[in-house]
């Protein structure tokens, strides 16, 4: 047998070689070697909280999940067990899937059949802006399929508030913004400011009992919730599910402005109305208001024309009749002169009647002078008569007795005598 050597044996060293009588290693089972490390990594980190993003998630149908954990530099097996049970009872506020980073809170254990270490874990948390969006839709999915965002439930604002009640934080940028334009738009509007804070944790806390304090002492016409814009984060206090609930019993009308045009919350969605910022919550609140006031001044400014074109044909038409108006004193002195020339002509009229009248009387005058008794009397004749027997003319001596008194008439004058 040909001797190799002892440099060209691979797998050996000198020292085994030298003497076949010194004690060899221990020799570890795998099983032995795996509850070795197990007994030494798992006591030292029973409670860690690591942070990463997921990776190969694989959901099992006993609901449990496993996934792994990867930073740009390492990689960890997780696994969480009874995830299925835990989202239909705790409802968490994000869904777990590849890409999503979390912290996550539980123990490095052995699965000694793999012979690697994994994270047993008891607790996720979503990490960064990106886990609040899927937070939020989360809860804008169950809130919608609930049906408090359906249109059919949500009110019409009063077209004429005469009192608005807004819960914001007083000092502000958003409500000096809104009085304002309130005082600019509808100046007799009164306006209640219930204080709030608009961030934080207790941000949601307070905003709903702003809402309570409105309702129960029923401050407002309307309500609005007020808040500038910010971060996901600055804007976190209204995606409350308990504020959202509070809106939907209000039993005010409820406006949702919060942040700026692009920026949604759910207190958006659950609102009457959602106005895109404060200052269009103030507008929108006025705009019937404003509409009355252009309204009334069309409305004015047409009757100020219809009473100027009125006017302005009365006092045509009255220029014409006063054109042909006479003064009463002109008329009065037209009368007069009117009555002095009939009353000269009736004077005219009269003489010449008189005269006329008199030339008749004078004709029958001479007429009668000639027919009368004293013209015969003149020549000689009189006239005898019985006063006894009432004047009565004596025609005849044989009426006449001795001794009657008689009264002559002649031309000249009357005489008494008596018969003889």
């Amino acid at each position: 047998m040909e001797m190799k050597n002892l440099h060209e044996l691979p797998l050996f060293s000198k020292s085994v070689l030298v003497s076949e009588k010194k004690e060899l290693p221990k020799r570890w089972t795998v099983s032995e070697l795996t509850s070795q490390i197990r007994g030494v990594l798992e006591p030292a980190f029973s409670q860690v909280w690591v942070q990463g993003e997921v990776s190969n998630f694989r959901p099992a149908g006993s609901g449990h999940v496993y996934f792994s954990l990867k930073d740009e530099g390492s990689c960890i097996s997780a696994a969480v067990f009874g995830w299925g049970a835990r989202q239909k009872s705790q409802k968490p506020s994000f869904e777990l899937k590849d890409g999503l980073k979390i912290l996550c809170r539980g123990k490095v254990a052995i699965y000694p059949p793999r012979g690697n270490y994994q994270l047993i874990v008891d607790l996720i948390e979503p990490l960064g802006a990106g886990a609040l969006q899927l937070a939020f839709e989360r809860l804008k999915t169950q809130l919608a399929s609930e049906g408090l965002f359906d249109g059919s439930r949500k009110r019409a604002l009063p077209r004429f508030p005469s009192q608005i009640a807004v819960v914001t934080s007083p000092s502000g940028a958003a409500i000096q913004d809104m009085l304002n334009i309130l005082k600019r738009r509808a100046p007799h509007v009164r306006v209640v400011v219930v204080p709030a804070v608009v961030q934080g944790d207790d941000a949601p806390a307070q905003l709903i009992r702003g809402l309570q304090i409105v309702n129960r002492n029923r401050l407002g016409d309307v309500v609005v919730l007020a808040r500038g814009g910010g971060s996901i984060e600055d804007l976190w206090g209204f995606n409350s599910e308990e504020l959202a609930r509070a809106i939907a019993k209000s039993e005010v009308p409820v406006i949702s402005a919060v942040g700026h045009e692009i920026d949604f919350t759910i207190s958006d969605f659950v609102s009457d109305l959602r106005a895109p910022t404060p200052s269009a919550a103030a507008e929108i609140i006025t705009g019937h208001w404003v509409e009355a006031g252009h309204r009334v001044q069309e409305i004015s400014r047409r009757l100020r024309s219809a009473l100027q074109r009125d006017l302005g044909t009365r006092r045509v038409l009255l220029s014409h009749v006063a054109a042909r108006l006479v003064s009463p004193r002109d008329r009065v002195r037209e009368q007069a002169q009117r009555l002095d020339e009939l009353v000269h002509r009736l004077e005219g009229s009269i003489q010449v009647k008189l005269e006329r009248r008199r030339g008749f009387l004078q004709q029958w005058v001479g007429k009668l002078d000639a027919l009368s008794p004293l013209r015969v009397l003149e020549r000689g004749y009189a006239l005898v008569r019985n006063p006894l027997d009432g004047g009565a003319v004596v025609k005849s001596a044989q009426k006449i007795k001795p001794g009657q008194e008689l009264e002559i008439t002649f031309y000249d004058g009357q005489r008494a005598v008596l018969a003889i």
